[in-house]
């Protein structure tokens, strides 16, 4: 019997997660008890999750020894930022040609909301909202559901970690807005992919910070 998705989901996204923030270091040993009694689940769909992981390259398991965290380079993680701006901006791009004046409404609202939020836990749930409304109004099941995985590993805490990244993404969301309403495609799409480039550069300036790689290699 399959188990349910959500629980494997949830599992993977977690262990996404911690790698991607710099908690699990490279080689450091996924301790799946642990990760089950966090999430309240038992330790079948941690294990689900680890196979999952291991192919998209963020999990290695080693026989007889269990899984590990890959060693992740930078460029790895640059890439992760890439693959999502690609994909974020094939999105943007459709979405500029089928989006309603209700969700570019609602892009405006939550950007204004950006502006005056101080909480950094409020700002991240705004920030995936924001993005959120611009892939559903792609209307492609196929990017929406690329984007769910690939997002699941983008790291919480930029906000509070960043001083400048939230002028900086502040400024991006009304640009990106702008081509959106324009209808303006191609421009909406190199702002995305540019946008979560930047969010890359800056991933990789937090890991460096929390001593992800101890050395000077990657």
């Amino acid at each position: 019997m399959a188990l349910p998705a959500s629980l494997k989901e949830a599992a993977a996204q977690e262990i996404r997660r911690q790698v991607f923030a710099g908690v699990l270091r490279p080689g450091v040993r996924i301790d799946q008890d642990a990760v089950a009694e966090r999430l309240g689940i038992s330790k079948l769909p941690v294990r689900e999750a680890l196979i999952a992981l291991e192919v998209e390259g963020v999990i290695e398991v080693v026989p007889r020894r269990g899984a590990f965290v890959a060693r992740l380079s930078r460029e790895d993680v640059r890439d992760q930022y890439w693959m999502l701006g690609v994909i974020s901006g094939l999105a943007a791009e459709r979405a500029a040609a089928r989006m309603s004046p209700a969700s570019l409404e609602a892009l405006d609202e939550i950007a204004a909301r950006m502006e005056t939020e101080v909480s950094s836990e409020r700002l991240d749930l705004l920030n995936f909202e924001f993005h959120r409304v611009i892939n559903r109004a792609s209307r492609s099941r196929r990017l929406v559901s690329e984007l769910k995985v690939l997002g699941s590993a983008i790291p919480h805490g930029f906000y509070e970690s960043h001083a400048q990244w939230s002028a900086a993404a502040h400024a991006d969301h009304r640009e990106i807005i702008d081509a959106l309403r324009a209808g303006a495609g191609d421009v909406a799409r190199k702002l995305t992919e540019d946008h979560f480039l930047r969010g890359g550069n800056r991933a990789v300036a937090l890991l460096e910070e929390r001593g992800f790689w101890d050395d000077a290699a990657g």
